[in-house]
């Protein structure tokens, strides 16, 4: 939100109070206080209708400080507030003389945050010597509009080329800069400035982060109020936001999702091919079992199937009951599915339309949210008469998930959580919450219902939603989608930028529909969007009013999605230990190409393409006659596909066909191929080949690949022109090297061997 005309004057009917003068600092063990009065105080009459702002700098965790900006701090804390995952470290606080100035430090970790105690209102955040950003004299604001309105604001210092990334799932530039970002969920498809996924962090490439802790709308212009500074504000009284130390971006983003949380592991299974019967279209069984045939006869690997909303009655949604005149056998037909070998999915929404047997069921049992005169709050859009289920109380959380648990009995594996953006803001929670506060929370609620079931009945590891809202934390119950984007190529980039504009955000894991939602892509759309699908770390064909069959496009479809399915399955383990880096230190699989190469300027503002896990460079061709710019990162390149090898860093403009994408492998990278392209799980490392790239003079390195419940490691060295591969708790494997040279055997128990150049 915008407070101010031009740099030196408010708009009209805005007043401001800001930090001038320090007047008392109070260390506690792990706090420091600031008083700052907003006028300076030269005699005891100053202190008289003068307002104070109160700062309090904490830490939850090493590297990571807190500020909290209050105003008057008698308000009520209704909740919801994000949990975060505290572990709080080597605190110090300190009031050393900096370069003649006295200041008030608090240090976490490696991140100092350094107060001025004289002179204007400085609070500096330093990291090895280097300040990363700062709050500055006209940075901190206690403002109320003509309405009567009272914000808290903050504005930290941008340097000279600085980028910013993050703010959810964005679907503009992936450098933020110049940006008005409202943090606000909302069903806005993929075409404008709306997100399903809000998150309030966001990331820099001077070497931080900044998360602003809070759930409610918080209103960022990223270099729009202030050209020089990053700023965020929120309606109310206080403000609470944190630093998050680097250096690197990846640092950023381990301190970031431990303090909000890591995605959980996802089941293999669940990396390979989902096919959908799309939104409105109409099936049975029998259209079911030709979907699933048809992938069989053109031996397309198929690993879930997902049955979309009309799975359960017209007007009916949610209640959970399927179709009986469309399919009067549901467990018949599901046994029948996955005795071939497929997991199931079905779509669910957190909405209960009037006219299903559950709006009177919760309504009667309290579970549904009320209006403040004790209704049940209600509107026609979306479903009749739909109301919304309150997940503020722990009861209505168990009474959804006895629905979903009979869904489970039946055999289905997995839900799609689709919706959870349009909550409203004049309803009353159970547990006394903040409407507002509520708005983009819901959805945590939500996701994370489901998913707890899932882990209490499948097991950790083999509960897997495909969710389409969230906001901070969310990346905690994987996977993500990105909504509903049209079927053409322009949707297909800004499809991807709102996935790597999410990874910069904390989420590990995330899909597209591939050809597109809306509408029917024509042949060309649909088959260059396959190789973006299904080098993703998530792949499903999903439409509106259409079928997403290869079949049903051409058979160059067919030929396409058969290659690219095999080699998605094929890279496994190395897909897998991608997921495994997500889990543990909360890395996305797929990842901006300035993730990979933070010092590569080059890098910077590159949206086009990405890094599928550290070693792998995707470009998808984003038009019909197959040209492709490619930004090409320091070192010579290897062609997954061909064995051709380009050397950057420089631009590359290539031409491929529709069963050709770039793919580039990076230099010095050890790859792990598997033995079998028809499924995604089992045991990776079992005959899994190494195929080794570029390797210097002096590499070292050791890879893990996941093998049943444990890991198989491989140590690479290269002395001179021999490269050495010493293999532990392999079944099977191999190594080639160079491309397409010959194969050594490498996992007789903890063998060693030599591939020479």
């Amino acid at each position: 939100m915008k407070f101010t005309d031009g740099y030196w004057q408010l708009l009209p009917g805005v007043t401001e109070l800001r930090p001038r003068h320090v007047d008392d600092v109070v260390a506690g063990e792990d706090t420091l206080t600031v008083y700052a009065s907003t006028a300076p105080i030269v005699t005891r009459g100053d202190t008289l209708n003068r307002p104070l702002v109160t700062v309090t700098l904490h830490s939850p965790m090493d590297g990571v400080v807190g500020v909290t900006i209050e105003h008057f701090q008698g308000g009520l804390d209704r909740g919801p507030r994000f949990e975060l995952h505290r572990s709080v470290g080597d605190v110090k606080i300190t009031t050393p003389q900096l370069n003649g100035a006295p200041v008030a430090m608090l240090r976490s970790g490696p991140l100092e945050a350094r107060v001025a105690t004289e002179g204007d209102w400085s609070v500096e955040f330093v990291a090895d010597g280097r300040v990363l950003t700062s709050s500055v004299a006209r940075s901190v604001g206690v403002l109320t509009d003509a309405a009567g309105r009272h914000f808290v604001r903050e504005q930290l210092t941008l340097g000279v080329g600085e980028h910013v990334y993050g703010l959810g799932e964005r679907f503009g530039a992936l450098v933020k800069n110049g940006q008005t970002v409202d943090i606000w969920n909302a069903d806005g498809g993929t075409a404008s400035d709306q997100a399903y996924k809000n998150v309030p962090f966001y990331l820099s490439d001077a070497g931080y982060g900044v998360f602003v802790d809070q759930p409610e709308r918080v209103s960022f212009e990223i270099g729009t109020e202030v050209v020089s500074r990053a700023q965020f504000s929120v309606e109310g009284q206080s403000l609470t936001y944190y630093v998050v130390a680097g250096p690197t971006p990846k640092d950023v983003l381990r301190r970031y999702t431990a303090l909000t949380g890591r995605p959980a592991r996802v089941p293999d299974w669940s990396y390979g091919l989902w096919l959908s019967t799309s939104f409105t279209t109409s099936y049975d069984e029998a259209t079911v079992t030709h979907f699933v045939d048809g992938m069989a006869e053109r031996d397309l690997p198929l690993s879930v199937f997902h049955f979309d909303c009309f799975w359960m009655r017209q007007f009916h949604w949610s209640d959970f009951v399927w179709d009986p005149g469309t399919f009067p056998d549901p467990e018949g037909m599901l046994r029948r599915l996955k005795e071939r070998g497929l997991r199931i999915c079905v779509w669910i929404n957190p909405y209960i339309a009037q006219r299903s047997a559950l709006f009177a069921e919760g309504k009667e049992l309290g579970h549904l949210v009320r209006n403040a005169d004790g209704s049940v709050w209600q509107w026609n859009l979306w479903q009749a008469g739909m109301a919304l289920v309150d997940f503020t109380s722990p009861d209505a959380v168990a009474w959804y998930q006895g629905k979903l648990r009979t869904l489970l009995d039946q055999g289905v594996d997995c839900f799609k959580t689709d919706f959870g953006e349009r909550i409203p803001t004049d309803v009353v929670w159970h547990d006394g919450s903040d409407p507002q506060r509520m708005h983009n929370y819901y959805t945590h609620l939500y996701n994370r219902c489901v998913f707890e079931l899932l882990e209490a009945e499948r097991g950790a590891g083999e509960a897997v939603l495909f969710a389409r809202s969230a906001t901070a934390g969310g990346q905690q119950y994987p996977v993500h989608w990105g909504g509903d984007c049209e079927s053409t190529f322009v949707s297909m980039a800004e499809s991807l930028r709102g996935g790597l504009s999410l990874a910069l955000s904390g989420f590990g894991f995330w899909s597209h529909d591939i050809g597109g939602f809306e509408g029917v892509p024509d042949a060309a759309v649909f088959k260059r969007w396959l190789p973006f699908g299904l080098l993703s770390s998530h792949s499903r064909l999903h439409g509106s009013d259409s079928y997403r069959v290869p079949w049903a496009f051409d058979e160059e479809a067919v030929e396409v999605t058969r290659r690219f399915t095999r080699l998605k399955l094929s890279l496994m383990p190395y897909l897998a230990q991608a997921g495994r880096v997500a889990h543990e230190e909360g890395l996305p699989v797929m990842r901006p190409m300035v993730l990979e190469f933070p010092h590569d300027r080059g890098a910077a503002t590159v949206d086009t393409q990405y890094m599928l896990g550290e070693s792998l460079l995707v470009a998808p061709v984003f038009s019909a006659d197959g040209d492709v710019d490619v930004y090409v990162p320091e070192g010579t390149w290897t062609s997954l596909l061909t064995g051709e090898q380009v050397t950057g860093p420089r631009w590359v403009r290539e031409r491929h066909g529709f069963d050709s994408v770039p793919l580039y492998v990076r230099p010095g990278a050890v790859l792990p191929v598997g033995a079998r392209d028809d499924r995604p799980d089992g045991d990776h490392a079992d005959g899994v080949t190494l195929r080794l790239f570029g390797l210097a003079d002096g590499h070292v390195s050791t890879l893990r690949v996941p093998s049943g419940d444990g890991e198989a490691t491989f140590e690479v060295r290269r002395t001179g022109a021999t490269v050495r591969v010493r293999a532990a708790g392999a079944p099977g494997a191999w190594a080639v090297h160079p491309w397409g040279g010959e194969r050594v055997d490498v996992a007789a128990g903890t063998a060693e061997v030599e591939v020479r150049v």
